[in-house]
């Protein structure tokens, strides 16, 4: 089994970037976690992380037949990227939406989740685990 990780915008600032909401952990540190319990699992995992909307869509249109999940955080892009949403949804590869803080428990802005639709679940507040936890997801939508 293959499992996507995709990251948007600002995820590459983790662990400097505003810590009292999203922690201390980098994403390199949340990477090598992830790795960890995929080897466990006997599961395979691409992480790749980019900051230009059109990266992360042309990355999800290439998915397909390669990845059997994709597990996204597509951080501000989650509340403003119809372009994401229906990558999402041409591709047809079960994703799995993740965020480190709980976005419904935020300003009221990051309520509202474009992709959250075409995901098969969302996972948030769980910090850096909630990427483990998508992870685990990824493999149970495959089962």
């Amino acid at each position: 089994m293959k499992v996507l990780f995709l990251n948007g915008p600002n995820l590459n600032l983790l662990g400097a970037r505003e810590p009292e909401v999203y922690g201390r952990t980098t994403l390199s540190d949340i990477e090598n976690n992830v790795r960890k319990r995929a080897k466990e699992l006997d599961v395979e995992v691409d992480f790749r992380q980019s900051n230009t909307e059109g990266e992360l869509v042309n990355w999800i249109q290439a998915a397909k037949g390669t990845f059997d999940s994709i597990v996204i955080n597509a951080a501000a892009y989650t509340h403003t990227s119809v372009a994401l949403r229906d990558a999402i949804s041409a591709i047809g590869i079960p994703t799995i939406e993740i965020h480190l803080s709980n976005i419904h428990a935020r300003e009221e802005f990051r309520h509202k989740s474009l992709i959250a639709p075409v995901c098969r679940g969302q996972i948030c507040g769980f910090g850096a685990y909630s990427y483990v936890l998508g992870l685990e997801a990824a493999i149970y939508v495959k089962v």
